[in-house]
């Protein structure tokens, strides 16, 4: 007991210095993104960003931690959040909406994007987000680091007002020095902070070198800084206290009961693309997260959480937020191992705006901005200018800068669609580019694992051009329907039997369903047969190819259409097909004698005398064993009649693997019994009815000893024999690797 509480007391701690660092890394972004959205209001709501921006924090930490099942990770404002709803603001100050109309519609629009989220958790999206393309997901948060980076230019240059960033950056004397060199100092700082320590995290060092910064050219240049009503270059007063925060909460929802339907269903396409949005950036953490701490997270699980965290805070006035992986990973290495981290963090993001809200007031806006630049230009994925080094990685290239251009001129949702739209077209492209036929061989280069007699070996060798076996591979869909048709086209005149191998076809449209039943009626019309093997596998998307071929009735309703499970069970009965006639006497004629075996056919008379003398006679029933893996391998084995099947057990299980087949007038354990080989290695089964010679080696000494001649011939038939057999092989080895 005593063990267990402590257990538990070391994570609370662990969880309580995780929340701490990374509440300090995220509220200080939270501030900077809620004052980047409201300050393109206009300066006098910097103050009310900077509240929505702690609110945020607050709600999203308390809530999401507590119903998500992703220990460690850390819920709050975020940068597509702030360049989303940027962007939003500004459209709407340039319609000439009113400031406190807009302040309404970034609410409302925050808690419909939550509600989204939900949704997107409940269908099961969740599962699907996660597999956007990379130069998607690549571009679209390089368009949201220039978008982030554009906005606080002019905050950086103490520029305030609806000027465009073109306009400020021409405009050199509309520059305030004071503000550009604050948000200088506060970005170099952070950025130099994690060479010089990395205990106190950089957005904390940054802020405070920007405050200090303020504050000492307040005293020593310009003391009208030091008057706080008014004062642009300033966040301004939050209104720090328990009642405030309960008159923002009321406040929001007495107006926004005034909204239309109307109005709240032109908010959707915004509303849609934050959410997904925000529903990336939190899957992309906890995907980096599971890597780091060998555990994995419930996607839809966690969207409902974060769909119910964006929801509260959206209704107590805060912006929303996600997955944030620098707070998320500061939480990491701080010590936190659950959830209740994040709670911390949310808590203690409540515990500064209730105690430090006068300090907050004197945060200079270009600080903010300075932090908010250095986030944009971390967002930028520098290192997908490696893809320019191989003409192969170039177009992946093409789609990350046409998702950053369409991001930056149009919209970031439309701008996803768009990716995702050119890597749909890449993959096929890939899939074009590819062959589908992975290997093509004659009948006469691959045979069953049935072993046949010399002269039928030799008869499947002279009809092997009536039969090709093809493996496909990949995707066989409408892009790859030409190279399919192409590969099977020149087969269908001069064969008798077209097998297809589909072990490795990953999936199959009906398109590529239509083509093969065109190649049936095809073959169909000139008596040849096709031949499908490996169906039953389930692809990846959980279809069965066997249940689509029946169903659109492509392996049904015609005899000219045969299927197997394995390719050797196909093979096999090609070869069956082919020796035919011959296969059907062999089953009615009688056991063999001695006399009519091959091994023996050159031996003398009085020699197989003496070799009946010392040979036994076994019958072993169908599904009967001849012999166990482990038993004494001391015996050859001759088949009089039936066939009979080796195969070698699977360690561990209860199965075994199929190695060959042996039928009448064959031998079997002719290694064994050259290599005097003490025990057998695999089992021995009758398919059928089967009557045996059995030569053991003690009587074969024996024999030796008064037959020499006789022992030497036996010896070197089954050597000549196991030599053709071993030939063969080699044949169909080389042929499988062309």
């Amino acid at each position: 007991m005593e063990l267990s509480m402590g257990i538990k007391n070391d994570k609370l701690v662990g969880d309580f210095w995780g929340g701490l660092a990374a509440m300090l890394v995220a509220l200080p972004s939270a501030i900077a993104f809620g004052v980047t959205i409201y300050a393109s209001i206009g300066p006098a709501y910097a103050g009310l960003g900077a509240l929505a921006g702690i609110l945020g924090a607050t709600a999203l930490g308390l809530v999401a931690p507590s119903l998500g099942g992703t220990n460690r990770l850390i819920t709050a404002p975020c940068a597509p959040a702030a360049a989303v709803l940027s962007a939003f603001a500004i459209e709407l100050v340039r319609q000439d909406v009113d400031p406190v109309f807009i302040v309404l519609m970034l609410t409302a629009l925050g808690l419909v994007a939550g509600l989204i989220q939900l949704l997107l958790g409940f269908m099961g999206i969740g599962s699907l987000i996660k597999y956007i393309p990379f130069p998607v997901v690549s571009g679209y948060l390089t368009g949201v680091g220039l978008i982030i980076i554009g906005s606080q230019i002019s905050k950086l240059l103490g520029v305030f007002g609806s000027q465009s960033l073109w306009r400020t950056l021409i405009s050199p004397e509309m520059w305030q020095w004071q503000s550009a060199l604050i948000g200088i100092v506060t970005a170099l700082v952070m950025l130099a902070a994690p060479l010089v320590t990395r205990i106190v995290p950089a957005a904390i060092l940054g802020l405070l070198a920007g405050v200090l910064t303020y504050f000492g050219l307040a005293y020593f240049v310009d003391e009208s800084m030091l008057v706080l009503e008014g004062n642009k270059l300033i966040i301004g007063p939050l209104g720090g206290s328990a009642s405030s925060m309960l008159e923002a909460i009321t406040g929001r929802w007495r107006d926004i009961g005034e909204l239309k339907l109307s109005q709240i269903g032109n908010l959707m396409g915004s509303a849609l693309t934050l959410a997904v949005l925000l529903s990336i950036d939190t899957l992309k953490t906890a995907v980096v997260l599971d890597s780091l701490t060998r555990s994995r997270h419930d996607s839809n699980r966690e969207l409902v959480a974060q769909g119910i965290g964006n929801v509260a805070s959206a209704c107590a006035g805060g912006m929303p937020g996600a997955g944030q992986m620098g707070a998320t990973l500061v939480n990491l290495a701080s010590g936190g191992q659950t959830r209740v981290s994040g709670v911390i963090e949310g808590i203690l993001s409540l515990f500064a705006f209730l105690v430090l809200g006068a300090f907050i007031a004197w945060i200079p806006v270009a600080a903010l901005a300075g932090i908010l630049i250095v986030v944009g230009i971390r967002m930028i994925d520098r290192h997908s200018l490696q893809l320019l080094q191989s003409p192969w990685t170039v177009l992946d290239f093409v789609v990350i800068v046409v998702v950053v251009a369409v991001a930056l001129t149009y919209s970031l949702i439309a701008a996803s669609a768009v990716g995702i739209a050119l890597a749909m077209l890449l993959f096929i492209r890939e899939q074009l580019g590819s062959t589908i036929i992975r290997n093509k061989v004659e009948g006469s280069n691959r045979f069953s694992k049935r072993v046949r007699l010399e002269h039928q070996m030799e008869m499947l060798e002279k009809h092997g051009d009536r039969s090709v076996i093809l493996e496909l591979q990949g995707s066989l869909f409408f892009g790859t329907k030409d190279q399919l048709y192409t590969a099977l086209e020149p087969e269908l005149r001069k064969r008798s039997y077209l097998l297809l191998d589909m072990r490795r076809v990953q999936s199959v449209d009906v398109t590529a369903v239509h083509l093969l039943s065109q190649i049936r009626d095809s073959l169909k019309e000139h008596g040849a047969f096709l031949v499908f093997s490996g169906l039953d596998h389930t692809l990846p998307n959980g279809r069965n190819i066997a249940e689509l071929f029946t169903q659109m009735e492509l392996t049904t309703g015609s005899d000219q259409v045969k299927v197997f499970p394995l390719i050797d069970d196909a093979v096999e009965w090609i070869e069956d097909h082919i020796l035919g006639e011959s296969l059907q006497q062999e089953a009615d004629l009688p056991p063999l004698e001695i006399y009519e075996l091959d091994v023996f056919r050159d031996a003398k008379e009085e020699s197989l005398i003496a070799l009946v003398e010392c040979i036994g006679r076994r019958s072993v029933a169908r599904e009967n064993k001849v012999f166990t893996s482990g038993d004494p391998a001391d015996q050859l084995f001759l088949i009089r009649k039936g066939s009979v099947r080796i195969s070698v057990p699977i360690p561990g299980t209860d199965s075994s693997q199929h190695r060959l087949t042996y039928g009448r007038g064959d031998f079997f354990g002719g290694l064994s019994f050259i290599s005097r080989a003490a025990y057998f290695s695999a089992d021995a089964t009758a398919i059928e009815d089967t009557e045996l010679y059995v030569l053991r080696r003690e009587d074969f000494e024996m024999l030796r000893e008064q037959h020499r001649r006789l022992a030497f011939q036996l010896l070197e038939a089954i050597a000549r024999v196991l030599a053709t057999r071993l030939s063969y092989a080699d044949k169909e080895l080389l042929a499988m690797q062309q």
